[in-house]
């Protein structure tokens, strides 16, 4: 379950939910200029996509036919930028508007709750089978994919990356109607099957959070799968930050 805080020490108190949870919402505070003071105080701001520190995840124009953030589909379960190395340790969502219409949730699964699914064999693939991630752009520091498993370790603490959408469809941010031949996917057939059945656990024991306007959302990315459902509402605006541990 989520926990809301409201007193004077709640960047330690985030730090201890997602050290248990994995996740966390923050509710009652005084802006955005609150949030990001509390996440910094949770770790350092890691550059996105085109080198800034904030990403604004609002519908535009001209990405209708695609899984993406400033879209209005439904994007299917993964983590964050997964060929980052490290990739961010920690996402959060600041929200401004949310969607008044039921739609835009932010969906999560744990990690933990994953494994405790699926099969041997599905498990194997993902400590096995290693995935050349795309990374970084060479203008924000890029050195190129980085190849690892979906689940590798940093000490006793497990790793995950994942996209289902590059397992499915080879891109990030596939094109909806995208169906490269599969020995163009990153593990081929297998990847496939591997993608749909993590998205039937997915569906079956995501946690479901629509973020009220003015809470934050904060998340373990190298934990906790994410997605997000389709809506309508082409006012929800949130602001997305990654955070290094």
């Amino acid at each position: 379950m989520s926990r809301t805080h409201t007193s004077d020490d709640r960047a330690a108190r985030i730090r201890d939910a997602l050290d248990v949870d994995g996740y966390t919402v923050v509710e009652n505070l005084k802006g955005q200029r609150h949030a990001i003071e509390l996440l910094q105080d949770v770790g350092r701001f890691v550059p996105q996509y085109g080198g800034t520190v904030e990403h604004e995840v609002v519908y535009r124009p001209g990405n209708d036919d695609r899984a993406y953030s400033q879209s209005r589909n439904t994007i299917r379960a993964h983590t964050e930028a997964p060929g980052w190395s490290p990739s961010p340790r920690h996402l959060a969502l600041y929200c401004h508007r949310q969607a008044r219409c039921g739609g835009g949730r932010t969906d999560l699964l744990d990690l933990h709750v994953l494994c405790a699914h699926l099969t041997d064999e599905e498990h194997e693939l993902m400590m096995r089978g290693t995935i050349a991630f795309p990374g970084p752009d060479a203008d924000v520091g890029g050195t190129g994919p980085v190849t690892v498993p979906m689940i590798s370790y940093d000490g006793e603490r497990p790793v995950l990356r994942f996209s289902y959408n590059l397992l499915t469809a080879a891109d990030y941010d596939a094109a909806l109607d995208a169906r490269p031949p599969v020995a163009q996917l990153p593990l081929g057939q297998a990847g496939m099957d591997l993608a749909h059945r993590v998205g039937e656990l997915f569906e079956r024991h995501r946690v479901q959070v629509l973020i009220p306007d003015g809470a934050l959302l904060v998340w373990d990315n190298q934990r906790m799968l994410h997605a997000r459902s389709e809506y309508a509402d082409e006012a929800r605006h949130l602001t997305r930050y990654w955070i290094a541990a």
